[in-house]
């Protein structure tokens, strides 16, 4: 991992139906232009950890506050009449508008969780514009994925299950159900469900020994933030449906030079996923790190060096002219 670094520039992107994206760039301003996913959906780019990941001598690093959380504004859960109009295709819009806003020609995506879902969704639509993809705890919204992590894993973690699905009716998805809760209009209900959703996904994220479970976010906005955006997307199967499924697609990106990390410990998304596509996308690299869950240290320092690993493979600087 390299030395923390600070943004050298950051500013707000509009876009259509009132979001503004906060973004920021670091390290080498004429360098390999990267972006960076981050996970949820609605995790936001926290504190900026990601930029450690990055030679900041070779790497123009770009952060996106995704739509509807971080510093993008406005959030999810304060503008519930716009939600449904946040979707995996206005994501991939979004990080287009960015990459012509700030003047770049091609750049590596590197996502973790969540982000490598929509990284994929984007090099898929965009593969001209992707030189590589280095991508971290690996998912792809496929609903045998969100049906495993929403009820499947309850096999795991029968105690945690029982107070988890209490709150959905029978025969209604417990993630359709959760993301009906978010919505509702009693805020107590609201903060109910979302502390549950966060009691749940800390519960399960990993079989890790040095895992310790906890509240993913200790303020309770937060938590109803990122809960409001993860149902909303799982309830519809990350919006990558029927011809956008992406495990359906993957050999589409033959050619993109790709490294897929998980965890082996990871038992709230299996290997199997990062397998099946690495095994279907010719030139992919898989790496399983055999001692962690979802996206623990190993993974992160193996991530580091894959990226530095690319820039051999990335070819001449993709940062294009600046903006």
């Amino acid at each position: 991992m390299h030395d923390p670094i600070e943004p050298y520039e950051h500013g707000s992107l509009a876009r259509p139906g009132g979001s503004q994206l906060y973004w920021e760039a670091s390290g080498n301003p004429d360098g390999h232009a990267a972006l960076y996913l981050h996970g949820g959906p609605g995790s936001g780019l926290g504190r900026g950890g990601y930029r450690r990941r990055f030679d900041p001598s070779v790497y123009r690093m770009v952060g996106l506050d995704q739509r509807g959380c971080g510093r993008s504004t406005p959030w999810a859960c304060d503008s519930l009449d716009t939600l449904d109009a946040n979707t995996t295709p206005t994501l991939i819009a979004d990080i287009e508008a960015l990459r012509e806003h700030l003047g770049i020609e091609r750049w590596l995506l590197h996502g973790v969780s969540w982000g490598s879902t929509l990284a994929l969704a984007y090099a898929l639509q965009h593969p001209s514009r992707v030189g590589g993809l280095v991508l971290t705890a690996v998912t792809s919204g496929s609903r045998e994925e969100i049906d495993w992590i929403t009820e499947g894993v309850g096999m795991v973690f029968p105690e945690a299950w029982e107070r988890f699905a209490s709150r959905a009716p029978d025969g209604e998805r417990v993630v359709e159900a959760y993301a009906r809760l978010v919505r509702d209009p009693d805020p107590a209900v609201r903060a109910d469900a979302a502390s549950a959703w966060d009691e749940w996904e800390s519960t399960t994220v990993s079989l890790d020994p040095n895992w310790t479970p906890g509240p993913l976010f200790d303020d309770a906005r937060q938590r109803l933030n990122f809960a409001t955006l993860v149902t909303h997307y799982w309830a519809h199967d990350c919006f990558l449906t029927g011809s956008d499924r992406i495990r359906d697609r993957i050999a589409e990106l033959a050619g993109i030079p790709a490294v897929l990390i998980h965890g082996r410990y990871d038992i709230s998304g299996p290997a199997i996923t990062p397998w099946l596509l690495h095994r279907a996308w010719p030139g992919s690299e898989l790496i399983i790190v055999e001692d962690e869950g979802h996206g623990g240290e190993k993974e992160m320092e193996r991530t580091s060096r894959a990226i530095d690993a690319m820039v051999d493979r990335l070819g001449a600087t993709a940062s294009g002219p600046r903006a």
